[in-house]
């Protein structure tokens, strides 16, 4: 097996290396597979697409468990390292918000297994949640550590209620959707602080800028099936912020292909994925001519990006370059 060396001509196995941002490709993927399935409902794709690209996720999640498992029991100390880490750290609840996206998945087909799933990963992802806002108050952070990334153990609530809501779970969903909903404000003006007052960020962590387009993608989504599906001017506020970022992005991709391949590129997918699903939905509900336009575009943009991103990071394994020492 293949070894690396650190500091000193110490080796390391490989396994010691597999990152915690890793989940990102199940949520890249499955929010991919999601926006297939809305896709066949609004654009007359066939469902197959969707549910074939959701099996595979599901697929994903559970090879990508099974080798953080084997690194947490053959290098317990790499992984605290990493759940020491004042930014890996905050893709640990990566895994609860798979979770969450698989029950949004076998919702239609598999209500009891959703049941579990959502169950499971709501709290954890609740949890996960408490430890890392309490660590934020009690330790010291410089304003450089600071990106996007930071989202995903509080904004990831937003996505409670999307299978919540028809698991019939509705006011856990309020309660998990207001805990996103406000601390989404509060980190999104940190972040925006830190970005336009402070260094750019580090060239790896450019592509976490997608990032900023899922809370208000997401939120739509959550909203609706909050409210009883109802497009009101709040839920357009959301997804119509949504697509904004996503054309500020979008207008930044020269910036973008300067970036090398990091394990961080999954940070374009789900991102993407979201603002799709998002637009698809309102089109579904509203029947906006032009808005269908712009969902099946974002279908095509999120499609080709995460085939683009899919296929790097399966190079990159297979050339033995994805598990190495940062």
């Amino acid at each position: 097996m293949r070894t690396h060396s650190v500091g000193d001509g110490l080796q390391t196995h490989w396994l010691s290396h597999v990152p915690i941002p890793l989940f990102a490709v199940v949520m890249g993927v499955s929010g991919l597979g999601l926006a297939w399935r809305k896709a066949s409902h609004v654009l007359g794709i066939p469902e197959e697409v969707g549910d074939g690209i959701l099996m595979f996720s599901a697929l994903l999640f559970l090879c990508i468990s099974a080798l953080y498992g084997l690194k947490l029991l053959r290098h317990p100390g790499e992984v605290r390292r990493e759940f020491t880490h004042p930014i890996r750290v905050n893709f640990f609840p990566a895994f609860s918000i798979s979770l969450l996206l698989l029950a949004v998945a076998a919702l239609p087909n598999a209500p009891s297994l959703a049941q579990n799933l959502w169950i499971t990963g709501a709290a954890l992802h609740l949890l996960g949640t408490i430890y890392l806002m309490g660590r934020w108050f009690t330790q010291s952070h410089e304003i450089s550590m600071i990106n996007p990334a930071w989202f995903i153990p509080v904004v990831g609530n937003i996505l409670v209620p999307i299978a919540g809501v028809p698991l019939g779970h509705s006011e856990a969903s309020w309660f998990f959707f207001s805990i996103g909903l406000i601390y989404w404000i509060v980190l999104f003006t940190i972040v925006f602080h830190r970005i336009v007052f402070h260094h750019p960020l580090a060239t790896k962590f450019l592509p976490t800028l997608f990032i900023l387009i899922a809370p208000p993608a997401v939120g739509y989504l959550a909203y609706v099936a909050l409210n009883g599906g109802q497009v009101d001017g709040f839920a357009r506020i959301l997804v119509y912020g949504a697509l904004f970022l996503t054309l500020l992005n979008l207008s930044l991709t020269r910036q973008f292909l300067k970036v090398p391949f990091f394990v961080s590129w999954w940070a374009y997918t789900f991102p993407t994925a979201a603002v799709t699903i998002a637009c698809l939905d309102v089109c579904a509900r509203i029947g906006h001519g032009g808005l269908t336009l712009v969902g099946g575009f974002l279908l095509i943009l999120a499609t080709g990006l995460i085939t683009v991103v899919f296929l790097r990071t399966t190079l990159a394994l297979l050339r033995g370059e994805l598990f190495i020492p940062e």
